[in-house]
Protein backbone atom coordinates (compact mmCIF):
# COMPACT_ATOMS: atom_id res chain seq x y z
CA UNK A 1 0.00 0.00 0.00
CA UNK A 2 2.93 1.94 0.34
CA UNK A 3 2.64 2.85 -3.59
CA UNK A 4 -0.36 4.70 -3.51
CA UNK A 5 0.02 6.39 -0.10
CA UNK A 6 3.59 7.83 -1.18
CA UNK A 7 1.29 10.12 -3.81
CA UNK A 8 -1.79 10.27 -1.58
CA UNK A 9 -0.93 11.04 1.88
CA UNK A 10 -3.52 12.62 3.13
CA UNK A 11 -6.45 9.11 2.96
CA UNK A 12 -8.53 8.41 5.89
CA UNK A 13 -8.14 5.31 7.05
CA UNK A 14 -11.09 3.88 5.46
CA UNK A 15 -9.38 4.65 2.15
CA UNK A 16 -6.57 3.10 3.16
CA UNK A 17 -8.35 -0.13 3.88
CA UNK A 18 -10.21 0.01 0.46
CA UNK A 19 -7.40 0.17 -1.89
CA UNK A 20 -5.73 -2.49 0.57
CA UNK A 21 -8.18 -4.72 -0.27
CA UNK A 22 -8.28 -4.20 -4.31
CA UNK A 23 -5.62 -6.68 -5.27
CA UNK A 24 -7.20 -9.60 -3.06
CA UNK A 25 -10.61 -8.45 -4.84
CA UNK A 26 -9.61 -8.22 -8.09
CA UNK A 27 -7.26 -11.61 -7.57
CA UNK A 28 -10.62 -13.65 -6.74
CA UNK A 29 -12.75 -11.94 -9.71
CA UNK A 30 -10.31 -12.02 -12.39
CA UNK A 31 -10.17 -16.00 -11.61
CA UNK A 32 -13.63 -16.10 -12.81
CA UNK A 33 -13.92 -13.28 -14.68
CA UNK A 34 -11.01 -11.81 -17.01
CA UNK A 35 -11.12 -7.78 -16.19
CA UNK A 36 -7.23 -7.61 -15.85
CA UNK A 37 -4.49 -8.96 -17.95
CA UNK A 38 -3.16 -11.63 -16.57
CA UNK A 39 0.28 -10.69 -16.53
CA UNK A 40 -1.26 -7.55 -15.29
CA UNK A 41 -2.72 -8.70 -12.22
CA UNK A 42 0.58 -8.89 -9.58
CA UNK A 43 1.27 -5.09 -10.17
CA UNK A 44 -2.51 -4.36 -9.88
CA UNK A 45 -1.91 -1.33 -8.07
CA UNK A 46 0.47 0.62 -10.20
CA UNK A 47 -0.86 -0.52 -13.65
CA UNK A 48 -4.40 -0.32 -12.72
CA UNK A 49 -4.88 1.86 -9.36
CA UNK A 50 -2.26 4.33 -9.67
CA UNK A 51 -2.61 4.53 -13.22
CA UNK A 52 -6.35 5.20 -12.51
CA UNK A 53 -5.41 7.91 -9.87
CA UNK A 54 -3.33 9.97 -12.44
CA UNK A 55 -6.57 11.96 -13.14
CA UNK A 56 -6.43 13.09 -9.97
CA UNK A 57 -3.47 14.25 -10.42
CA UNK A 58 -4.94 16.38 -12.80
CA UNK A 59 -8.49 17.62 -11.94
CA UNK A 60 -9.59 17.05 -8.04
CA UNK A 61 -13.04 16.70 -8.14
CA UNK A 62 -15.47 18.70 -5.92
CA UNK A 63 -17.81 17.17 -3.35
CA UNK A 64 -20.87 16.54 -5.32
CA UNK A 65 -19.50 16.03 -8.68
CA UNK A 66 -20.90 13.58 -11.31
CA UNK A 67 -18.43 11.35 -13.10
CA UNK A 68 -18.85 9.37 -16.29
CA UNK A 69 -16.98 6.64 -16.51
CA UNK A 70 -17.03 5.18 -19.89
CA UNK A 71 -15.86 1.57 -21.17
CA UNK A 72 -14.74 0.92 -17.43
CA UNK A 73 -13.61 -2.95 -17.75
CA UNK A 74 -13.54 -4.07 -14.39
CA UNK A 75 -13.78 -0.60 -12.78
CA UNK A 76 -10.91 1.58 -13.82
CA UNK A 77 -10.60 4.31 -13.66
CA UNK A 78 -13.86 4.43 -11.68
CA UNK A 79 -13.50 2.35 -9.07
CA UNK A 80 -9.97 3.94 -7.12
CA UNK A 81 -11.54 7.31 -7.98
CA UNK A 82 -14.19 6.76 -6.07
CA UNK A 83 -12.79 5.48 -3.27
CA UNK A 84 -10.40 9.15 -3.88
CA UNK A 85 -13.42 10.82 -4.13
CA UNK A 86 -16.34 9.66 -1.49
CA UNK A 87 -18.66 12.68 -1.98
CA UNK A 88 -18.67 12.58 -5.98
CA UNK A 89 -20.55 10.09 -7.63
CA UNK A 90 -19.45 7.85 -10.00
CA UNK A 91 -21.26 5.84 -13.00
CA UNK A 92 -19.56 3.36 -14.47
CA UNK A 93 -20.96 1.80 -18.13
CA UNK A 94 -19.81 -0.82 -19.95
CA UNK A 95 -21.22 -2.14 -22.90
CA UNK A 96 -19.90 -6.36 -21.77
CA UNK A 97 -22.47 -7.35 -18.83
CA UNK A 98 -20.39 -9.51 -16.63
CA UNK A 99 -17.68 -6.79 -16.55
CA UNK A 100 -20.33 -4.66 -14.80
CA UNK A 101 -20.97 -7.51 -12.47
CA UNK A 102 -17.67 -7.41 -11.15
CA UNK A 103 -18.13 -3.55 -11.10
CA UNK A 104 -21.22 -3.65 -8.62
CA UNK A 105 -19.41 -6.71 -6.64
CA UNK A 106 -16.34 -4.66 -6.32
CA UNK A 107 -17.62 -1.57 -5.15
CA UNK A 108 -20.30 -3.45 -3.13
CA UNK A 109 -17.04 -5.23 -1.28
CA UNK A 110 -15.52 -2.29 -0.52
CA UNK A 111 -18.86 -0.40 1.17
CA UNK A 112 -18.49 2.30 -1.89
CA UNK A 113 -22.07 3.86 -2.03
CA UNK A 114 -20.72 6.18 -4.74
CA UNK A 115 -20.58 3.56 -7.59
CA UNK A 116 -23.20 3.06 -9.62
CA UNK A 117 -22.57 0.31 -12.50
CA UNK A 118 -24.39 -0.29 -15.95
CA UNK A 119 -24.57 -2.53 -18.87
CA UNK A 120 -25.16 0.76 -21.69
CA UNK A 121 -23.63 1.82 -24.14
CA UNK A 122 -22.27 5.33 -23.77
CA UNK A 123 -24.45 6.95 -26.73
CA UNK A 124 -27.05 5.78 -24.85
CA UNK A 125 -26.61 7.98 -22.13
CA UNK A 126 -28.69 10.73 -21.49
CA UNK A 127 -27.41 12.10 -18.09
CA UNK A 128 -24.99 15.01 -17.91
CA UNK A 129 -21.78 15.12 -16.10
CA UNK A 130 -19.28 17.18 -14.66
CA UNK A 131 -16.80 15.04 -16.23
CA UNK A 132 -16.33 11.93 -18.26
CA UNK A 133 -13.10 9.46 -17.97
CA UNK A 134 -11.92 6.84 -19.34
CA UNK A 135 -8.92 4.52 -19.97
CA UNK A 136 -8.03 3.94 -23.80
CA UNK A 137 -10.83 2.02 -25.06
CA UNK A 138 -10.57 3.48 -28.11
CA UNK A 139 -8.84 6.93 -30.53
CA UNK A 140 -9.94 9.48 -29.36
CA UNK A 141 -11.71 10.76 -32.78
CA UNK A 142 -14.26 7.93 -32.39
CA UNK A 143 -14.79 8.45 -29.26
CA UNK A 144 -15.75 11.95 -28.35
CA UNK A 145 -18.86 11.92 -30.36
CA UNK A 146 -20.24 9.01 -27.70
CA UNK A 147 -20.51 11.29 -25.29
CA UNK A 148 -19.92 14.83 -26.34
CA UNK A 149 -23.69 15.57 -25.26
CA UNK A 150 -23.03 13.92 -21.63
CA UNK A 151 -21.74 17.18 -20.20
CA UNK A 152 -23.08 19.55 -17.94
CA UNK A 153 -23.83 23.18 -19.01
CA UNK A 154 -23.03 24.47 -15.72
CA UNK A 155 -18.99 24.34 -15.11
CA UNK A 156 -18.48 23.92 -11.22
CA UNK A 157 -14.86 23.81 -11.21
CA UNK A 158 -13.84 27.11 -12.82
CA UNK A 159 -10.01 25.71 -13.22
CA UNK A 160 -10.78 23.67 -15.10
CA UNK A 161 -14.48 23.87 -17.69
CA UNK A 162 -16.58 20.04 -17.67
CA UNK A 163 -15.10 17.63 -20.48
CA UNK A 164 -13.14 14.44 -21.01
CA UNK A 165 -9.94 13.21 -18.63
CA UNK A 166 -8.84 10.24 -20.94
CA UNK A 167 -5.99 8.31 -19.74
CA UNK A 168 -3.64 7.53 -22.89
CA UNK A 169 -0.05 5.90 -23.47
CA UNK A 170 2.05 5.92 -26.48
CA UNK A 171 2.75 8.46 -29.48
CA UNK A 172 -0.68 10.72 -29.31
CA UNK A 173 0.44 13.38 -32.10
CA UNK A 174 -0.93 11.61 -34.99
CA UNK A 175 -3.92 10.99 -32.73
CA UNK A 176 -5.32 14.11 -31.67
CA UNK A 177 -4.19 16.01 -35.22
CA UNK A 178 -7.32 13.98 -36.43
CA UNK A 179 -9.40 14.39 -33.71
CA UNK A 180 -9.96 17.51 -34.88
CA UNK A 181 -10.55 18.66 -30.93
CA UNK A 182 -9.69 22.07 -30.17
CA UNK A 183 -7.90 23.01 -26.75
CA UNK A 184 -6.56 19.66 -25.72
CA UNK A 185 -3.99 19.54 -23.02
CA UNK A 186 -1.95 17.17 -22.53
CA UNK A 187 -0.53 15.84 -19.28
CA UNK A 188 2.77 13.60 -18.52
CA UNK A 189 2.06 10.88 -15.90
CA UNK A 190 5.73 10.28 -15.39
CA UNK A 191 6.03 14.06 -14.45
CA UNK A 192 3.92 12.76 -11.08
CA UNK A 193 4.49 9.07 -10.37
CA UNK A 194 8.07 6.92 -11.37
CA UNK A 195 8.33 4.15 -13.03
CA UNK A 196 9.32 2.69 -16.33
CA UNK A 197 5.17 1.82 -16.80
CA UNK A 198 4.53 5.37 -16.64
CA UNK A 199 6.96 6.76 -19.04
CA UNK A 200 4.12 7.09 -22.14
CA UNK A 201 1.51 7.26 -19.97
CA UNK A 202 -0.69 10.50 -20.32
CA UNK A 203 -3.96 12.49 -19.38
CA UNK A 204 -5.49 13.58 -22.38
CA UNK A 205 -7.74 16.22 -21.05
CA UNK A 206 -10.49 17.49 -23.65
CA UNK A 207 -13.01 20.16 -22.74
CA UNK A 208 -16.44 20.34 -23.84
CA UNK A 209 -16.90 21.55 -27.08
Amino acid sequence: MNLIEQHFPNLTAQQKEQFAALPELYREWNDKVNVVSRKDIDNLLERHVLHSLGIAKVRQFLPGSDILDVGTGGGFPGIPLAILYPDSQFHLVDSIGKKIRVVNAVAESLGLENVKGEQIRAEQIRNKYDFVVSRAVTRLAKFYPWIKRSFKSQNRHSSLPNGLLYLKGGDLQEELQESNLKKIATHNLSDFFEGEFFDTKKVIYVPEQ
